[in-house]
């Protein structure tokens, strides 16, 4: 057993001294106040804050297929040094995970290499349903639908498709949406105007809020008309959020939201610094977007904050505008770019747990994550909010070696990451052959 004392519990809207007893893989007990004496190992926590381990429910760990960009190694590594101890990575890898085969090896795989916990989404296409219905919502987190032309020969367009995965899917649909017809249309128009020297900051007015919205509202349509359990990733405008919902406890919602943490900390004119660095799909929109996702947040019509994880070397987003790829690596900074909000006072301690790991293992009927409560998996993380440093090359997990916070100093630092109760990081160094376990879904 270990027992970590004297240190600050963010947990269930609450924030109190205490310490937690940990034995084997799970939480034994918490204790409020002083804690009782035991003879056992003792980790003394100095007042630093523990959260429940972070749950990440959008990466693209780019394994198998695209391993020279990142694979399940590097990036689960990378994931716990930032406090992300569960993460749900997506289809879209080479092959496409569109066959209950691939999903199945695709596991095997992780068992070997995870060192955070694992589950991964089975892809659709306009002609593998029969495939997507045979998938386990016991097992599996989710079906990924790309509803834009973000990822290649994985865009499902085809309406009747569409209509079975919704009417039919036996777990949560999480979906990508962007309008393919408006994105055609924009390319075009901007091609014709700029070609090779189309400036980056038009990114958001090809990949626009009016397709976003287009195929956002489509996929809450088809939800609400087949009674689909729907997720929708990476919302990045603010009409959008007339489509969801805050009335009803998260638990009770058949249609739930998520939000990345650079659509919350980047707008359009940060593209004139950061270049194609920042340039993701969805876009970075605007100043005024930002500012309705973070209230969006606050008011709970967003669950859920994730990072669309998606490494692409320097070289290939040292591009034109045209050639550099979308996505960028972030799962080793989610949390600490978040707590720079807390530190701004713009979001409470609580509220960054809540959507970080409470609402992910809500969202996703995660089994007995999310949460520190005794019976629990210790997935736990320790932080210092006092403790500055700058991101830099030397500290830069993500096997691409950058970061778009390049150069930033963040207030707060991961002390150390638990999981299944085992320190797997400390400071620095990692428990370098612990493997994570596969997550299982109360569904």
């Amino acid at each position: 057993m270990t027992l970590l004392k004297n240190a600050n519990i963010v947990n269930n809207n609450k924030i109190f001294k205490g310490s937690i007893l940990i034995e084997g893989k799970l939480i034994k007990a918490i204790y409020e106040g002083e804690a009782p004496n035991i003879d056992t190992e003792t980790i003394d926590l100095d007042g630093k804050f523990i959260i429940p381990g972070i749950i990440d429910d959008q990466v693209h760990f780019r394994d198998p297929g695209l391993t020279y960009k990142a694979d399940i190694a590097t990036e689960s590594r990378a994931a716990v040094a930032g406090g992300v101890t569960s993460y749900m990575d997506m289809p879209n890898n080479n092959p496409p995970i569109l066959t209950q085969e691939l999903l199945e090896r695709k596991y095997k795989d992780a068992a070997t290499k995870s060192m955070a916990n694992y589950s991964f989404y089975m892809g659709t296409s306009n002609d593998n349903l029969e495939e997507i219905l045979k998938t386990n919502p016991k097992n599996v987190c989710g079906i990924k639908v790309f509803m834009g032309s973000s990822t290649g020969n994985m865009l499902v367009d085809n309406p009747d498709t569409l209509k079975g995965i919704f009417s039919n899917a036996p777990t949560l649909v999480a979906t990508h949406c962007e309008d393919e017809t408006t994105i055609k249309n924009n390319t075009t128009e901007f091609k014709e105007k700029y070609g090779l020297e189309m400036p980056i900051r038009m990114h958001p007015l090809i990949r626009s809020a009016e397709a976003c919205y287009i195929s956002s509202s489509m996929a809450v349509k088809l939800a609400k008309e087949n009674n689909t359990r729907l997720h929708v990733l990476h919302l990045t405008t603010a009409k959008e959020m007339e489509l969801f919902d805050n009335t009803l406890p998260l638990k009770e919602k058949k249609i739930t939201a998520e939000v990345c943490v650079h659509h919350l900390i980047f707008n359009d004119k940060d593209y004139d610094t950061y270049g194609t660095k920042i340039k993701w799909n969805p876009a970075v929109k605007s100043e005024n977007d930002r500012k309705a996702l973070l209230q969006a947040l606050i008011e709970n019509k967003i669950d859920v904050i994730a990072t669309d994880h998606a490494p692409h070397t320097a070289e290939e987003k040292d591009n034109n505008y045209w050639e550099a790829p979308s996505g960028g690596p972030l799962v080793q900074h989610s949390l600490v770019s978040m707590l720079e909000f807390y530190h701004r006072g713009e979001l409470s301690l609580e509220q960054i747990v809540n959507k970080m790991c409470h609402s992910p293992a809500d969202c996703f009927a995660v089994e007995k994550r999310g949460f520190i409560k005794a019976g629990y998996f210790a997935d736990l993380v320790v932080v210092d909010l006092d403790n500055k440093w700058t991101v830099n090359k030397s500290n830069v997990l993500y096997k691409v070696g950058w970061s778009p916070f390049d150069g930033k100093e963040f207030k707060s630092k991961v002390l150390k990451t638990f999981v299944n109760g085992s320190l797997v990081y400390n400071e620095g160094n990692f428990m370098e052959d612990y493997r994570g376990e596969r997550l299982l879904f109360e569904r």
